[in-house]
């Protein structure tokens, strides 16, 4: 077993929440027990998952989607007591890393993706008041056209994607923000890259990218949104010696 506290140290020190301006707290939301053998991780934390993770015997509930935002009502609202009340009965931790696993450069949800899409480097994109918090990725000079790209993103996020294709002919640079990311089109533009992959489209973008010769991307927010949570529980496995569960709780948006 683990304390929890070791476990925390280690992803705020990896993580660098601090860094960042985000939309609600980073880190440990609900304390429970110290000692931590078993790590469920998935993306959001609703009924659901807090449900399957007991089943499972969870000591630490891992999310990228935590329970407390800034854009939520302050206070305790009475779907947010059913989702705390099974874990302060069982006395389970939760902890949450939202932009930090976003954009990190190893464990990070677009670098992760530009990775498994064949991008042979990536460098930072997508400023977030001052700190970017997705990937730009090459793909090799010959590039590849976009229904190859679109196939690869398929088959690496698990459902097809919506794609507006208005960009060059072989596709040799890709912005990726995973999410909600659609407002990152004009750096995109910016920056002369050939697509812009993100989780959710907004309703100007097609026109937008039309009219500026990229290609648009919407593979999914949560499908865009698995990856980093999973890879720090692998992470916590590897470095800890904790159990870890992943578990898929699949949202088509």
């Amino acid at each position: 077993m683990t304390h929890i506290d070791e476990l925390i140290a280690h992803l705020d020190d990896l993580l660098d929440p601090a860094s960042f301006r985000d939309y609600g707290p980073n880190g440990l939301q609900v304390p429970g027990r110290t000692e931590i053998q078993r790590v469920v991780s998935g993306v959001s934390a609703h009924r659901e998952l807090i449900d399957r993770a007991l089943a499972l015997r969870a000591d630490l509930v891992l999310v990228h989607h935590g329970l407390f935002w800034d854009f939520h009502p302050t206070g305790l609202t009475p779907a947010l007591a059913e989702r705390l009340r099974p874990l302060f009965k069982h006395d389970v931790n939760l902890a949450a890393y939202h932009l930090p696993l976003d954009a990190h450069r190893e464990v990070g949800n677009n670098a992760l993706l530009a990775a498994a899409l064949g991008c042979e480097a990536h460098e930072p994109f997508g400023d977030h008041h001052g700190t970017p918090i997705g990937r730009a990725g090459r793909f090799p000079e010959e590039g590849l056209p976009i229904g190859e790209l679109a196939a690869r993103v398929e088959d690496v996020c698990g459902q097809p994607p919506l794609v507006f294709d208005a960009g060059p002919e072989r596709v040799r640079s890709i912005g990726i923000v995973s999410g909600a990311g659609a407002s990152y089109l004009p750096e995109a533009v910016a920056r002369g890259l050939d697509a812009l992959l993100t989780g959710e489209p907004r309703e100007h973008v097609m026109a937008d990218a039309r009219e500026e010769g990229v290609h648009f991307i919407a593979a999914g927010h949560y499908a865009t949104e698995t990856f980093g949570v999973r890879a720090l529980g692998l992470r916590l496995a590897r470095e800890f010696g904790v159990e870890h569960v992943f578990v898929d709780v699949p949202n088509p948006v």
